[in-house]
C-alpha cells in the first residue's frame, strides 16, 4: 500500500519532483533515466531486457509528474505517479516478461489554464492532426504541441514507434469507479487508425472490468497526455477514477445538459450557456484540480487498492504483435 509519509514529501511545495522520482525508484532497485526533450524532463524506467517478449505488443504507460503552480497536486497527478512507481517496483521484482514501457512525463500542465476541468481541458483537433501526423493549424492543436507528451510522441513517431498500446493515467487517487476517457475522432481518420484505437479501447475496458468487478464508465474527460499521442497519430487512452456518487451525477447531468460534454472537452459552447453554471456541474473531484484543495486529505485509500488491481491486469495483458 502507498507510503503516505513519502507521498507527503512528494507534494511538498519545494519538492524537486523529477529528482524525487528517480531517487525513489533507485532506492528500490529500479533504474530510471531522465530524457530531456525540448525543454521538458521526462523520466524513463529502464527494465531489464528479459522483461520484454517480442511476440507481444509493448504497453507504453504514462503519467505526468508536473503539477499546477500553487496546488499540492495530490490527485493531479501525484496519485498516478505513486501508483506507477510502486508498480514499477513490483514489475522489477517479478522477474517475468511484462512488455511495459513506463514513462513519467513533464509539461502536461502546459496546456493552458482555461480548460473546463480545473484547467485541464483543451480543444484537440484530433481529426486533422491524426490525418497528417503533425499539429493542425488551430489554436487547440497549437496548444497541445506545447505539451510535453507531444514532444515525446513526436520522438516516438520519428523512431517508428507507432504500434504501442499507450495507456495514460491521470488523477487516480480519489474514488472507486474507473473512467475511460471518451475521445471523439474527427473526419479524415484512416480506417486502420480507427480499428487500432477501437481495439485499444476494448482491451482497456477488459482490464478495467476485471479489476473493478465489472464496473466502469466511458465518459467525456478533459484531455491529458493522450492528446499529445493522438495528435501524433498514435492511439492512446486515458484512465481516471471518480467516486461513485460523483460519477452517477455527472452521467445524469450529461444527459440533462448535452452541452456539458462540449464544455468538458473545451469545445465551443453557445454564448447562451452560463459557463460558471456548467463548471459547477463538474464532479467535485475535478473542481479541486489546480487549487489548494487538491490535497492529501481529499484522497481515498481504496483508490490505490483499485489501481493496484488495474495495473496488475495491465501487466498480464498480452496482445500479439502485428
Amino acid at each position: 500500500m502507498i507510503d503516505w509519509k513519502e507521498f507527503a514529501r512528494f507534494i511538498a511545495p519545494d519538492c524537486p519532483r523529477c529528482d524525487f522520482i528517480v531517487s525513489y525508484l533507485e532506492k528500490r532497485g529500479v533504474h530510471a533515466v531522465v530524457l530531456p526533450i525540448e525543454d521538458k524532463k521526462h523520466i524513463y524506467v529502464v527494465f531489464p531486457k528479459e522483461c520484454y517478449n517480442p511476440a507481444f505488443t509493448i504497453k507504453t504507460v504514462v503519467a505526468h509528474y508536473d503539477r499546477f503552480e500553487g496546488s499540492p497536486g495530490a490527485n493531479d497527478n501525484s496519485s498516478s505517479v505513486f501508483a506507477l512507481m510502486d508498480w514499477a517496483v513490483r514489475l522489477q521484482r517479478s522477474g517475468r516478461a511484462h512488455n511495459v514501457r513506463l514513462i513519467f512525463t513533464d509539461g502536461e500542465e502546459m496546456c493552458g489554464s482555461s480548460g473546463a476541468a480545473g484547467g485541464k481541458g483543451e480543444a484537440v483537433a484530433i481529426g486533422a492532426t491524426v490525418a497528417s501526423g503533425a499539429p493542425a493549424a488551430s489554436s487547440g492543436a497549437a496548444t497541445v504541441s506545447a505539451q510535453g507528451a507531444f514532444g515525446l510522441a513526436s520522438v516516438f513517431r520519428r523512431l517508428g514507434i507507432t504500434d504501442d498500446d499507450v495507456f495514460v493515467f491521470d488523477c487516480v487517487g480519489r474514488g472507486t469507479i474507473p473512467v475511460l476517457g471518451r475521445s471523439t475522432l474527427g473526419k479524415g481518420i484512416s480506417t486502420r487508425f480507427k480499428k487500432r484505437f477501437a481495439a485499444l479501447q476494448a482491451r482497456t475496458e477488459q482490464v478495467l472490468r476485471a479489476a473493478s468487478g465489472g464496473v466502469f464508465v466511458n465518459l467525456p474527460v478533459s484531455y491529458s497526455d493522450n492528446a499529445g499521442f493522438l495528435a501524433c497519430g498514435i492511439p492512446a487512452v486515458a484512465v481516471t477514477l471518480l467516486p461513485a456518487d460523483e460519477a452517477h451525477k455527472y452521467m445524469f447531468d450529461l444527459v440533462q445538459v448535452p452541452v456539458l460534454e462540449a464544455f468538458v472537452m473545451n469545445r465551443p459552447v453557445p454564448d447562451c450557456f452560463d459557463r460558471a453554471k456548467l463548471a459547477a456541474m463538474l464532479p467535485e473531484t475535478w473542481r479541486r484540480f489546480h487549487t489548494v484543495n487538491d490535497d492529501i486529505a481529499s484522497l481515498t485509500e481504496e483508490s490505490f487498492a483499485l489501481m493496484e488491481r488495474i495495473l496488475h491486469g495491465l501487466a498480464d495483458l498480452r496482445t500479439y504483435s502485428a
